[in-house]
């Protein structure tokens, strides 16, 4: 008997757009660089049209690309909310790196995902683990 992915849902306020994660995620990455700290989101990562689904059907959502050209923060036209960030270039394996904003699910579906710290404006690395989960950063 197959075992059932754990499967992760969000949406953007006017349900306009809405994301699935199939699977586990292992982490959500809290980023202090200039966009992801003024929009105070979490990423969860994956590729796209792997574990990660964006439906889209009214074609709503607008591109935002800034500084290099390597990726697109993806917000609803409608209501505004950032649903995701997209990588604008496959990968050698043909694949595209995305994230999903988990601010978009509801808190107790992600509640005790653990938090990667990512130094996203100075060094551009990954800091060490603080212990905290999604559910320490809510408000």
């Amino acid at each position: 008997m197959e075992r059932a992915l754990p499967l992760v849902q969000g949406q953007c306020h006017c349900g306009a757009v809405r994301w699935s994660f199939h699977g586990e995620i292992p982490d959500a990455t809290i980023c202090n660089c200039t966009v992801c700290r003024r929009y105070g989101v979490l990423w969860a990562y994956d590729y796209d049209g792997h574990a990660i689904h964006i439906e889209d059907p009214k074609a709503v959502l607008a591109a935002y690309v800034c500084g290099s050209p390597s990726i697109s923060f993806n917000f609803c036209g409608v209501c505004g909310n950032l649903v995701s960030w997209r990588g604008l270039k496959p990968l050698a394996d043909g694949r595209t790196r995305i994230a999903v904003n988990l601010r978009l699910a509801e808190p107790e579906d992600v509640a005790r995902i653990p938090l990667r710290r990512f130094d996203g404006l100075h060094s551009f690395e990954d800091l060490p683990p603080d212990g905290r989960h999604v559910a320490d950063v809510w408000f």
